[in-house]
């Protein structure tokens, strides 16, 4: 492809996205939801034209891990650990916690009965569709009260995190629970360990570096440790977050002499101009990751019969297990956050990630994106719902 189409078509992209997210504000309709048919309408002039597009799925799986890592810094800094949030914080987890847990029991069940297949690999199937997307969530609650943004946006952020360490806890377990809990014990304390000497030496960094170059490099090498920490087989999120968690909430942890020695007067500042460089990095990735996977879905695939029947089973599921969860920790009238329960990146993110030998037989390939945007239908008609309800008002 000439190099100048090349650049027209990425300046398209990224400019169509930024529209999507514009239009999706102002008529609750997820962005993500007009990316995935952009890129399925993309593969069909593709085909009448019959242009070739090279290296889609190798492509993918690389592009969700960006932006995975990308969404869960931008989730940490948005995090502050403060005394009046230890509430909010402690239920989101709990939330959080039940809602991957149960979620996935459940649809493993389903899938179990249906599939007759190792209630193992059903648990491997299963629990990508349990965690909530906060890539999608945070631009769809705009219309909820502050109270019920705080919980989505708390309990999003934690889901990212907890879904993740509970899919490499599977994994683990593949030959022995014991081997797999000693394992993972070891491997998380290792990685927090690891994660603050880390934390540490980036803010020494963003002190010291005069250069107007600051934060691509620091960015740069915490996907470096993330890779390698990835190969290790450890629970390489957790650096992301509790960098994300530390920059934010460094009066907590750097006080009196420290404080001289690893902040400067600018902190503040910078902290803002790394925030806003995640926003806008997670927003370009995610763009290109659900365009290229509405391109690579087979639209054959999204058809079928038994794939779309049981992805409204598993949206059943998971809105019937949000109401249980948002039951035991939420205060106050859940409303319009029952339906705030989308699917996105990180569970086709890990569904692509799931070993050959561990795929499940007879679980259809257009599941996945089907979940995806049957979560966000959802959604957008609950908020379209919710809109209409407060002109009558």
């Amino acid at each position: 492809m000439d190099s100048s189409i090349l650049i027209i078509v990425l300046s398209l992209s990224v400019l169509i996205s930024y529209a999507f997210d514009l239009f999706s504000s102002r008529f609750k309709t997820p962005s993500v939801l007009l990316l995935l048919i952009l890129g399925i309408l993309t593969r069909q002039a593709t085909e009448y034209f019959n242009v070739q597009v090279p290296y889609v799925n190798s492509i993918l799986p690389t592009l969700g891990t960006l932006g995975l890592i990308l969404i869960v810094l931008e989730g940490g800094l948005d995090l502050e650990l403060q005394v009046d949030h230890l509430s909010v914080l402690r239920r989101t987890l709990v939330a959080s916690l039940l809602s991957i847990i149960g979620g996935t029991l459940i649809m493993a069940g389903m899938l179990y009965f249906l599939l007759n297949d190792s209630f193992y690999h059903c648990l491997i199937a299963a629990l990508p569709f349990s965690i909530v997307s906060s890539a999608v969530t945070i631009p769809g609650i705009l219309n909820l009260s502050s109270g019920q943004q705080e919980f989505a946006v708390y309990e999003s952020a934690f889901a990212s995190i907890l879904g993740v360490m509970a899919y490499n806890f599977l994994l683990l377990s593949r030959n022995s629970i014991l081997g797999a809990i000693w394992s993972f014990t070891r491997d998380t304390l290792a990685m927090a360990i690891i994660s603050l000497a880390c934390c540490f030496l980036l803010l020494y960094l963003i002190g010291r570096i005069n250069h107007r170059i600051k934060f691509l490099p620091i960015i740069s090498v915490l996907f470096l440790v993330y890779a390698l920490a990835e190969i290790n087989h450890l629970s390489s999120l957790l650096l992301i977050l509790i960098f994300g968690l530390f920059l934010n909430n460094t009066e907590l942890v750097i006080r009196g002499r420290l404080s001289r020695i690893l902040k400067n007067d600018l902190f503040e500042k910078e902290l803002d101009q790394l925030k806003n460089l995640t926003a806008e990095g997670a927003f370009v990735v995610r763009t290109f990751f659900f365009l290229i996977l509405g391109y690579a879905a087979v639209p054959r695939t999204l058809l079928d019969t038994d794939a779309l029947i049981v992805s409204i089973l598993f949206i059943i599921v998971i809105i019937g297990w949000r109401w249980v969860t948002l039951r035991l920790t939420y205060r106050g009238i859940p409303g319009s956050l029952l339906w705030i329960a989308p699917r996105g990146l990180i569970t086709i993110l890990l569904y692509l990630n799931i070993p050959e030998d561990l795929r499940l037989l007879g679980f259809r390939e257009g599941i996945p994106i089907l979940v995806v945007v049957l979560s966000s239908v959802v959604m957008m008609v609950s908020a379209l719902g919710d809109k209409s309800v407060k002109s009558l008002e």
